[in-house]
């Protein structure tokens, strides 16, 4: 007669689900006795981590009913799950690496979850993301028309790198270069598109290019 809580839980699991003890060993890779040997003979003495967390989410429970102790249990509770991962607004607009795109308002459709350890990992703020897709060619190779860019508002000095712009009604995505007074430069990656000089109070820097995206 079986009498350990936990082994007597798996039991009740198994006869619950219809599902025969020794079909579970062969889920985890194990011989047919596996599981068998565990809840009668009591060998192992307890289950593999591992073991342990494949039949708890095979049968929809908490680790701690097959034997983790909850003291150092490591599951995560669904609210803490949740906040590890960050929904990113996707915005209705597009950023142009061609001629230029009219950018007539930021609508949110949609997001894009990224996992909050990776944001904070690259010095990222969650409130200060957004992401658009690329309109054009002038970014090719390194933007393909189609790709998703992760774009980071957060308020800097100018620097060199991809950022998007607001050029008159254009919303563009460009290199720039401010390495001379009073100007910046926009650069596209495809030499077919010739730099464009700008003064500094014509083009309003809207964020940095700090992610990419796309179909291969």
């Amino acid at each position: 007669m079986v009498s350990d809580p936990t082994r007597l839980r798996l039991l009740e699991l198994a006869e619950k689900r219809r599902v025969s003890l020794s079909k579970l060993s062969a889920m985890l890779g194990k011989n047919p006795a596996y599981l068998q040997q565990f809840i009668r003979k009591g060998s192992p003495r307890k289950l593999e981590e591992h073991d342990r967390g494949m039949l708890a989410r095979f049968f929809g429970v908490d680790e701690a009913e097959l034997g983790q102790s909850k003291e150092i249990s490591y599951a995560v509770p669904e609210q803490s799950r949740r906040r590890s991962w960050i929904d990113v607004p996707r915005l209705a607009v597009g950023a142009s690496a061609g001629p230029g795109a009219t950018a007539e308002g930021e609508q949110v459709v949609d997001t894009i979850r990224f996992s909050g350890r990776w944001l904070r990992s690259m010095g990222l703020q969650p409130e200060n993301l957004s992401t658009i897709v690329v309109s054009g060619d002038s970014m090719e190779p390194t933007l393909r028309d189609g790709d998703e860019i992760l774009v980071d508002r957060t308020l800097r000095a100018l620097r060199d790198g991809i950022h998007v712009v607001r050029l008159g009604d254009s919303l563009l995505v460009k290199r720039i270069d401010v390495s001379r007074p009073g100007l910046v430069v926009l650069i596209s990656d495809n030499p077919a598109y010739p730099p464009v000089e700008c003064g500094t109070r014509d083009v309003e820097v809207i964020g940095r290019v700090v992610w990419k995206g796309g179909r291969i």
